[in-house]
């Protein structure tokens, strides 16, 4: 009797993602559960292994390409297949040459290493400067607690694989060359789930949500990253678990812009202040300072606080912050205060010096410019 089509059995398109299969596949196998069909169990049975089967293929990207180039043929045993056209050549070529010089490939190991995780923390500047210890939720497949990661029914257990019997790889004949591959039916594992868990569905591990503490040391960037060892998806057959790197993420800043260990701000000065020198406040991470403005002081010009930055995380010395000071124009002025700024300014265009250095700097250019032009 022909197989369905997995595609169908799974209700799902040929196009579909791995977490379309695998929402699917856990709602069929809820469906056709024999526990959960007491009205015909063995036909539910029956339903359940070949969702289970459909499932154990498209799962897996090298099953699914071969399976969607040779179709059934392409994935079962006893046609060759398993591998398929998804195999590359050069596992090919070592399987039959390891067979032909008494080597072969060792079974490969069921356990397996959970995956590493990413989150995306995000910093104010005074966290990432100073330090902070923060919270962070993070989706993660821990191991199933109903089964313990074994994945099967509690009372029940793994049973040895009927096709490997136990090796987890199948030896096959191919003209004269006999070739060992990775056994289709457990992956390699020696063993099957008869009575898949009803929690994990035969996975071992279950998706939950962890709350984490995370320690942010003083003077971390936008880039760096913070490992939190054995906090990732937890692994296959008692492996060991992953890890997780915080990715940190440091906002922008409505007064200061960061370069490594050094800040930059602006600050803006008042036009006597800027004249005839003075004293401005200044902010820091760490409170106001006072800085000393010259006479004479020009818009634009840096002013350099020193140890006033970042420590960096890596160690070194603190980074200066960095202060450009820029004029700021009065604004709303009386009728008395713009008299006394037209007195200035005829004051200041009398006689022969120059009272506006930058003016007269660019002036001097334009004159050079145009005496080169006439010759």
């Amino acid at each position: 009797m022909a197989k369905e089509d997995f595609y169908k059995l799974l209700g799902v398109e040929k196009n579909a993602s791995e977490a379309e299969i695998k929402k699917s596949y856990r709602r069929m196998a809820m469906k056709y559960h024999p526990d959960r069909n007491n009205d015909n169990p063995e036909e539910a049975e029956k339903k359940f292994k070949e969702i289970k089967e459909a499932y154990e293929i498209l799962s897996d990207a090298k099953k699914r390409a071969a399976y969607d180039q040779f179709g059934h043929a392409g994935v079962d045993p006893s046609m060759g297949g398993g591998r398929g056209g998804a195999e590359s050549f050069s596992d090919i070529f070592g399987d039959v040459f390891g067979d032909i010089f008494g080597g072969g490939r060792q079974q490969r190991s069921s356990v397996q290493r959970g995956a590493d995780l990413r989150y995306n923390l995000e910093l104010t500047l005074e966290e990432a400067v100073g330090g902070t210890e923060t919270t962070i939720k993070v989706p993660v497949l821990v191991i199933c607690g109903e089964c313990s990661g074994s994945g099967a029914k509690p009372g029940s257990s793994p049973v040895t694989c009927s096709t490997c019997h136990g090796h987890g790889q199948v030896r096959m004949q191919q003209g004269f060359f006999s070739v060992q591959q990775t056994c289709p039916t457990c992956r390699g594992a020696g063993k099957q789930i008869k009575d898949p868990c009803p929690k994990c569905y035969g996975q071992g591990r279950v998706q939950e949500t962890k709350t984490l503490s995370v320690k942010v040391p003083a003077g971390v960037d936008t880039g760096d990253r913070i490992r939190l060892a054995g906090e990732g998806e937890a692994g296959v057959n008692g492996g060991p678990s992953g890890d997780l790197y915080v990715q940190v993420q440091v906002k922008d800043h409505n007064i200061f812009t960061r370069d490594g260990a050094h800040l930059y701000c602006e600050v803006p000065i008042s036009f006597p202040t800027a004249c005839l020198g003075g004293e401005i406040e200044v902010p820091t991470l760490d409170g106001k300072v006072k800085l000393k403005i010259p006479a004479e002081t020009q818009t634009g010009k840096l002013f350099r606080l020193r140890g006033k930055g970042v420590k960096p995380v890596r160690g070194g010395a603190v980074g200066d912050l960095l202060c450009r000071v820029q004029l700021e124009t009065p604004v709303h002025l009386t009728k008395d205060q713009k008299a006394l700024i037209e007195q200035l300014a005829e004051s200041l265009s009398g006689g022969g010096k120059h009272h506006s250095p930058q003016e007269h700097g660019w002036m001097d250019g334009v004159k050079n410019f145009f005496d080169k032009l006439t010759g």
